[in-house]
């Protein structure tokens, strides 16, 4: 039997992962996996997700160039939640950033905390 059989997806078929960078602990992103999508994770090597959006599968950095290659992958006390450990390559967030979590709320106002690595228009190119 596989750990996937005993993790508790949504009635989408989803579980939520957080991707943290290996060594800082820094939260890079989270996104929604489905058991196809874990798979893959595993036996690539490279994140693999669930777009709820666009209601598309897609490996990240498959448009970008700015890849995840896994370290670790565990999940928590109640199977409903992944933490994927990675080696970032590049900006993990599509604004170019190298986090998802580059505002900070301080004093009740919104704070961009980090420097944009890059321009989503070099990454993805412009959009018509």
């Amino acid at each position: 039997m596989s750990f996937i059989d005993n993790l508790k997806f949504n009635e989408q078929g989803l579980i939520p992962a957080i991707i943290q960078e290996e060594g800082t602990g820094r939260v890079l992103m989270m996104a929604w996996m489905n058991a196809d999508s874990i798979r893959d994770t595993i036996e690539k090597g490279k994140t693999h997700f669930w777009s709820r959006s666009r209601q598309k599968y897609w490996m990240k950095g498959e448009s970008s160039g700015n890849t995840q290659q896994v370290k670790d992958v565990a999940y928590d006390c109640d199977a409903d939640t992944l933490l994927i450990q990675v080696e970032q390559i590049g900006a993990a967030c599509h604004e170019g950033y190298k986090s998802c979590f580059f505002t900070s709320v301080k004093e009740g106002e919104s704070e961009i905390t980090e420097e944009r690595l890059i321009d989503p228009e070099e990454m993805y190119g412009k959009k018509s």
